[in-house]
């Protein structure tokens, strides 16, 4: 009896033993950090439509971020991760062990992507900006950006389409197709022309679009966020009397050579309906994707009779306003002589 005890007492100790060592070896391929990646950064993974098990390990295997494979392995087949690949991006951190990555790629719980719009002119500038950093081709969106059907959708034209990209960062998923993230930028656009903007607008005689054609050229003249609703101000009285707006900005816009820094008249004989010194009238479109500050700017704009400016002698960024043109000469006159004391020709 008491030999039987003692083997009882023997079994205990070895199958608690067992157990405490296999609890620890569960642990340890669930919960022990196991991946070589930037400690910022993490690892992306993106995982293509259609992907299988096969896919994901390839990539996880070329970069050489899993040190232990025989776990990753033995965790995914545990968890039926090879029945359950789900499109995406995963973004893997340093501190994260098996369990928690699988179970992550397991439910399609994706990281966004940030996406940025800024400095942004041109069709083509969106469409570098947006590059490969999504699974559709970049050039599926230039197309789109060019089909009349495609803008007549979403209540704009061709010209008029890069208006509803505001400038913002966006949370997007790498799987988005270009349908979506269009769809998208219409979500976010229409969130941001709420009703009270859109009667601002209307009190001053120009709609969301138009204001944001204004607002383009304001940006374009002044990076002075004080100073955007005056020079709003300056082109709305420009345009409610009818006299040429004379943006130089939609003058090198029309140029598409944004490398130009004096709009001399050679350049101003071009024919082009973004030569504001020749159209009376807003361009067809807008000259950039202006910041959300500067339509505001606009639909707040600064009521005065201010018709002109130049930019200030003391080079600080900001500008001399003038009502008259006789005023505005003598602006630009002590501009020039600030220019010319320091050697500079303009």
């Amino acid at each position: 009896m008491q030999q039987n005890n003692k083997l009882l007492r023997y079994f205990f100790l070895a199958f608690a033993l067992f157990a405490t060592m296999f609890s620890y070896y569960i642990w340890q391929i669930t919960k022990t950090p196991n991946y070589e990646v930037d400690e910022k950064k993490g690892f992306a993974l993106l995982i293509p439509k259609g992907a299988t098990f096969e896919t994901v390990w390839d990539s996880l295997s070329k970069h050489k971020i899993v040190k232990d494979e025989l776990s990753f392995k033995f965790l995914a087949k545990l968890l039926k991760y090879k029945d359950n690949v789900r499109e995406g991006r995963y973004v893997i951190k340093a501190d994260m062990g098996n369990y928690e990555v699988i179970k992550k790629l397991r439910s399609g719980n994706q990281d966004a992507i940030k996406l940025t719009f800024n400095n942004i002119r041109l069709k083509k500038d969106l469409v570098h900006k947006i590059g490969n950093r999504f699974e559709f081709d970049s050039t599926a969106l230039a197309t789109m950006l060019e089909d009349t059907a495609v803008a007549r959708k979403y209540g704009f034209t061709k010209e008029t389409i890069m208006c509803m990209f505001l400038p913002n960062t966006y949370e997007v998923y790498w799987n988005t197709s270009p349908d979506e993230l269009m769809n998208t930028m219409k979500t976010w656009y229409d969130k941001f022309w709420t009703e009270e903007r859109k009667r601002k607008a209307t009190a001053i005689g120009l709609d969301p679009i138009r204001a944001q054609i204004m607002a383009s050229i304001v940006e374009a003249e002044t990076k002075k966020a004080d100073e955007k609703p005056r020079v709003a101000g300056v082109y709305m009285n420009r345009l409610n009397t009818n006299m040429p707006l004379g943006a130089d900005p939609t003058v090198i816009f029309a140029h598409q050579d944004f490398s130009i820094k004096r709009v001399t008249k050679t350049l101003l004989q071009i024919n082009s309906p973004y030569n504001t010194y020749r159209v009376v009238g807003l361009p067809p479109g807008p000259i950039n994707l202006p910041d959300l500050a500067s339509i505001d700017a606009v639909l707040n704009y600064e009521h005065h009779k201010y018709m002109y400016f130049c930019a200030k002698e003391d080079f600080s960024g900001y500008h001399n306003f003038a009502e008259t043109f006789k005023d505005h000469l003598n602006n630009a006159r002590i501009y020039q002589e600030a220019l010319n004391k320091l050697n500079i020709r303009k």
